[in-house]
């Protein structure tokens, strides 16, 4: 969001000391046999990438609309793009499916548009998780609440998922849309704050909660992200409340969702590990947050540090930039894909 230069020295004296060793407390992920991840929201819509026989692309005419200059008097469209992010993660053990909302993009309307066009009830949805609390990945949760009526719908956030901020800029400050607790309930939605790890469907889904900064070259954001006190405003580098979506895929590894990856990529990953005990990366998907000019010494780092990884599946999107996404594809060309809104991800455990 940000291209501020910044001494990284100011920003690393506020990271938080990283926990070394095994978790204290290890999560007992439950393996799946198979999770499906369907983009609702990206940055792009490609109607021409193709698929294979674990990714499905949106077909070129998602839908239809009014449109007098053709015959007879409708036309063909395909899906929305902008600047956020949403997936709808539904995932299988035994002859259970459990789904879960991870993030609900910018605009109120974009989300439950693709998710109409794309055939999917977005009413049998059993949670949400908020990746964290930009206006980009929550836009949509007012009409999701319009399409499930008054049930109420559990909503996994971090506390500090409702805090103030702004962009200082040289031109003036500009205020981010702030979301509100009150509204939620309002609308709905169960709201469980938790800052702690998170096992949801039945142990099958692991929310991070706060993610261990482990790494020297992932360092949040510039300076000019920051945040209000209560009598002040601050730098606010860390953004706290970033949080990641978690499976295990039965022999395969784990598969993991970020919304911006505020956290950093790779400390996401090793995060993961860490609590699960699960060694082996199956797939990364999400955004990674390595656009702009702040954030471009760490490219570098990181490509190599998901190399080492050597994820099956690797499709960043929305906020991962063009350089980041060039350097991966030419590090990572087996397992890199170009993400697009309407994407549906299939991964199975081996039979």
């Amino acid at each position: 969001m940000c291209n501020d230069q910044a001494s990284a020295d100011v920003v690393r004296a506020a990271m938080p000391h990283p926990v070394a060793g095994a978790a204290a407390d290890p999560i007992a992920l439950e393996p799946v046999d198979e999770v499906v991840v369907t983009t609702l929201v990206d940055n792009v819509y490609d109607a021409l990438l193709a698929g294979d026989d674990t990714i499905t692309r949106a077909p070129f005419a998602a839908g239809t609309a009014q449109a007098p200059q053709f015959e007879p008097g409708r036309t063909n469209v395909g899906l929305m793009a902008e600047h956020g992010f949403s997936a709808l993660v539904t995932v299988r053990r035994g002859g259970t499916t459990t789904s879960v909302l991870f993030d609900t993009g910018l605009s109120p309307d974009a989300m439950v548009t693709n998710a109409g066009r794309l055939g999917l009830d977005l009413s049998g949805v059993h949670a949400v998780v908020l990746s964290h609390g930009h206006f980009d990945h929550a836009g949509g949760l007012a009409a999701l609440a319009g399409r499930r009526g008054t049930r109420s719908l559990p909503a996994v956030v971090h506390p500090l998922v409702w805090t103030r901020r702004r962009l200082a800029l040289p031109g003036g400050a500009d205020d981010l849309p702030t979301l509100s607790k009150r509204a939620l309930a309002g609308e709905g939605f169960d709201v469980i704050e938790r800052r702690q790890p998170s096992l949801v469907a039945d142990g099958s889904i692991l929310i991070t909660g706060e993610v261990d900064r482990t790494t020297d070259f992932e360092h949040g954001m510039p300076p000019a992200h920051q945040r209000w006190t209560g009598t002040a405003w601050e730098p606010d580098p860390l953004i706290l409340d970033d949080q990641a979506l978690v499976v295990n895929v039965r022999g395969k590894g784990l598969v993991m969702v970020t919304g911006c990856g505020h956290a950093g990529a790779v400390n996401i990953v090793r995060h993961a590990q860490r609590l699960t005990g699960v060694p082996r990366l199956h797939a990364l998907l999400g955004g990674l947050h390595l656009g702009g000019a702040f954030f471009t010494p760490g490219i570098g780092p990181t490509v190599r540090a998901l190399t080492e990884l050597a994820p099956d599946l690797l499709a960043p999107g929305h906020c991962t930039g063009w350089r980041a996404q060039h350097a991966l594809a030419a590090a990572l060309p087996g397992s890199w894909v170009q993400g697009s809104s309407g994407t549906r991800y299939q991964l199975t455990a081996p039979p």
